[in-house]
């Protein structure tokens, strides 16, 4: 039987569903994990949400669902279940994921000669706002890699420098927080020695990125003083017990930071690699290369993650389309 990509990959259980639909549910996302190989944050975040379907299915139908039950669904069963996400405060992004990850299982079923559970394609999904993330001041972005704005706190030398080199790592190359966390210790050259990073983005895609030598010798101050042993093929950022770090570190420390610096809450680590685009464009870097730069699929993402406006896209184009 496949796993999930659940604690241990243990098989998906819940008393509210019988056992032939928890099987196929099990192979299911055994199947989103081998076969589409989609991250494990999308695959808790799947198993999560028909986690959530079934239970609210169940009271709703007031009995335990079934395989055969669930594919009797009808589009009004679905409309109720969005409606008491949303009653509880759930954003539209989290229902229209909500809604694809079902959809994804009934076109499993279908494939799989299970049934059909047609009213989910009825379901229109919902409309989300278009948000975007709130560059930093380069002055404030600066000074968040700096070591020196902790001095104060109860915490080892190392891990200020560990903090401020994978601060500075997510403002000096873009790069999100899994990439920077997911660096080996070979991955990155000394001081002098590079001026480049191969990191592993989405969907296992390699892209090379620069990397700036001050944040290079940042990264080598860390390594200098770390007190655990650094392995070549081994993260090269650590916790304090000396495994790989957790990307929730990183998120705590930009909280007490903000604080301290007088940072809004948008000020977060994926902010960082905001402002590293929006910097990079408003000093005349092009869209394609920041698009690459960020290892996006589409421009149209770098697009709406920047936050370009429609004179600003004229202006690239005529600069740089040769009919121009």
């Amino acid at each position: 039987m496949a796993k999930t990509p659940q604690t241990a990959f243990a098989a998906f259980e819940l008393p509210c569903a019988c056992d032939d639909l928890t099987i196929e549910i099990t192979r299911w996302l055994g199947h989103l994990r081998a076969e589409r190989r989609l991250s494990p944050k999308t695959l808790e975040a799947y198993s999560r949400d028909v986690r959530q379907c079934l239970i609210f299915l169940a009271e709703h139908w007031d009995e335990r669902v079934s395989l055969a039950r669930f594919g009797k669904m009808e589009p009004g069963d679905v409309r109720a279940f969005m409606a008491a996400r949303r009653s509880d405060a759930i954003g539209g992004r989290s229902l229209m994921r909500a809604l694809a990850g079902l959809r994804s299982f009934a076109r499993f079923l279908e494939r799989e000669g299970k049934g059909k559970v047609g009213p989910l394609a009825a379901i229109r999904a919902p409309k989300v706002g278009k948000t975007l993330p709130k560059p930093l001041q380069i002055a404030s972005a600066k000074r968040l890699a700096d070591p020196d704005e902790r001095a104060g706190e109860d915490r080892d030398t190392w891990i200020l420098v560990r903090d401020a080199a994978v601060l500075a790592l997510l403002y000096g190359s873009g790069l999100r927080i899994s990439e920077a966390l997911g660096l080996k210790r070979r991955d990155v050259p000394a001081p002098g020695k590079g001026d480049t990073l191969i990191v592993t983005g989405k969907g296992n895609k390699t892209r090379m990125v620069p990397v700036l030598q001050n944040v290079l010798q940042l990264i080598a101050d860390y390594v200098a003083i770390c007190p655990h042993r650094l392995a070549a093929d081994g993260p090269i950022f650590v916790g304090a017990r000396g495994g790989p770090l957790n990307p929730r570190i990183i998120q705590l420390t930009m909280e007490r930071m903000r604080g301290a610096l007088g940072l809004p809450d948008s000020a977060t680590p994926h902010a960082l690699r905001h402002s590293f685009a929006t910097h990079l464009l408003s000093r005349g870097g092009e869209l394609r290369a920041i698009q690459e730069l960020l290892g996006h699929a589409s421009l149209s993402t770098t697009q709406i993650y920047t936050g370009i406006d429609s004179e600003r896209l004229l202006e690239v184009y005529n600069t740089a389309h040769p009919r121009a």
